[in-house]
């Protein structure tokens, strides 16, 4: 799956849209990630009761929708008469593909159950193969989780998969994971800065969230990082002086 802007270093993905200035995870956010500017678009993904995969990071939907619940003991349409501005997989991936942004798919964990998410996942990428690849976006799945990442590359070798870390203890994942890509967040990065040189060194490519300052999006693209994954893609974009 080809990357969509391969000239342009570092890339801009909207984390969960445009997520400082409209509600996270949603159409608005996501089209306004698009007006921004945005190369790509990152979400959480996580699975209902009746397994349908919705855009959602917190297990419950205390923070995002101001009810109480769990996503993954609610069906969709219970979800949905509660908060209709959530999103589905497929929803997702139509306006991907129509606006041409690459994508960055966390799979959440843990969860109840277990590796069904990534099952699911792939079935929808596979199923819609043919598709991605004439949009010419690149999809990437990302996790926390070894275990997962490592399910991916055998259901879907070719895609390019996030290996998360989010501090320094996380080494050995970074050490033995097969992900194609290391997804450092920022404070790590900068704590360590000769981290970027170890994972080129091992061939990776580097994914970094949640990208925010404007001097943080500077210092990734005088790194080499290839993605920057941001709340505010128009702040990075014009930081980094895009047309």
């Amino acid at each position: 799956m080809k990357n969509n802007n391969p000239n342009r270093t570092p890339k801009i993905y909207a984390h969960r849209g445009a997520s400082h200035d409209f509600p996270e995870h949603t159409l608005a956010a996501y089209m306004a990630g698009i007006e921004q500017g945005a190369d790509g678009f990152e979400c959480d993904l996580r699975l209902t009761k009746d397994s349908v995969p919705v855009l959602w990071h917190d297990a419950t939907m205390e923070r995002t929708a101001g009810c109480s619940g769990t996503i993954a003991s609610l069906t969709y349409e219970e979800i949905y008469d509660r908060y209709p501005q959530v999103m589905r997989l497929d929803e997702f991936l139509d306006l991907a593909l129509l606006h041409k942004k690459d994508l960055a798919l966390e799979t959440k964990h843990p969860v109840p159950t277990s590796r069904e998410i990534e099952a699911v996942l792939a079935k929808e990428l596979i199923s819609r193969q043919s598709e991605i690849l004439t949009s010419g976006i690149e999809i990437s799945v990302m996790s926390f989780s070894w275990l997962a990442i490592e399910n991916v590359r055998r259901s879907m070798p070719d895609i390019n998969t996030v290996m998360l870390l989010g501090s320094l203890r996380a080494k050995k994942r970074r050490r033995f994971t097969s992900a194609q890509t290391i997804g450092p967040d920022i404070a790590m990065l900068k704590t360590k800065p000769l981290f970027i040189d170890e994972a080129k060194k091992d061939g990776k490519r580097l994914f970094v969230w949640t990208v925010d300052e404007a001097h943080d999006v500077v210092f990734c693209a005088q790194k080499g990082v290839d993605v920057v994954i941001t709340n505010k893609p128009s702040q990075a974009r014009k930081v980094l002086g895009y047309p």
